[in-house]
């Protein structure tokens, strides 16, 4: 389970001090499809980097599974990052000399764990976003949509249990973000835990549950399936 507890999060100082977070807190069962949504502004990419650990609190927990994981060594952070959280941004950022299979297993090239079978894992990988056709085509030669479901293929490669997604679909057209949500939902049936950020209500809707903020509060909390 995934437990925020009281956070807040400020910037700057003094009278330039800027409060982004103010007090969130809740809990995401594991097997759970959480998205968060609000205004441009509401600190819900804030939030997500802290549930990461891409960002720190200023004050308050987060929790996984029992551990604390906002104040991580770095040994023990990069451990999380590369055994149990999967990110997914509105950017791809495919490295673009590579070719699609070269850039899904490149997470198991930086850990060492490439070896023998790693090729064959990525394409497994790229046949589950439906893209094995296109595993020797570089990000230029690819969609946008079809870029993004190389992005998910990388991210989810080391085998995660947490997924976060901020607007996975908010550079691709409508066809494609319906395909990435498709593919959502069967992570998250096989089990993923999924917390997604995205503006977009409609989109929010197809989640099991939504999170509403605004000026870094959580102000609406509800079940949708």
């Amino acid at each position: 389970m995934l437990e925020v507890r009281n956070i807040f999060k400020t910037y700057g100082e003094g009278g330039a001090r800027t409060a982004a977070l103010r007090n969130v807190s809740f809990n995401v069962p594991d097997g759970d499809f959480v998205a968060i949504t609000g205004p441009s502004g509401s600190g819900k990419s804030t939030l997500l980097n802290i549930v990461g650990c891409l960002d720190t609190p200023s004050s308050g927990e987060v929790w996984w599974d029992g551990r604390r994981i906002d104040h991580l060594s770095e040994g023990d952070l990069v451990d999380f990052r590369r055994k149990t959280v999967a990110y997914v941004f509105q950017q791809y950022h495919l490295i673009p000399s590579l070719n699609a299979l070269e850039n899904v297993v490149m997470p198991l090239t930086f850990a060492g764990t490439g070896g023998e079978g790693a090729l064959e894992r990525g394409l497994e990988m790229l046949r589950k976003v439906g893209l094995e056709k296109r595993a020797r085509h570089r990000p230029g030669q690819l969609s946008g949509g079809e870029q993004q479901r190389v992005a998910i293929a990388r991210a989810l490669i080391s085998g995660p249990s947490l997924v976060l997604a901020d607007e996975p679909t908010g550079n691709v057209d409508h066809k494609a973000g319906e395909g990435i949500m498709r593919l959502f939902h069967d992570l998250n049936y096989g089990g993923r835990t999924i917390l997604m950020v995205t503006h977009n209500p409609e989109l929010a809707e197809q989640a099991r549950r939504v999170i509403v903020m605004n000026d870094g509060e959580l102000i609406d909390e509800r079940r949708c399936q």
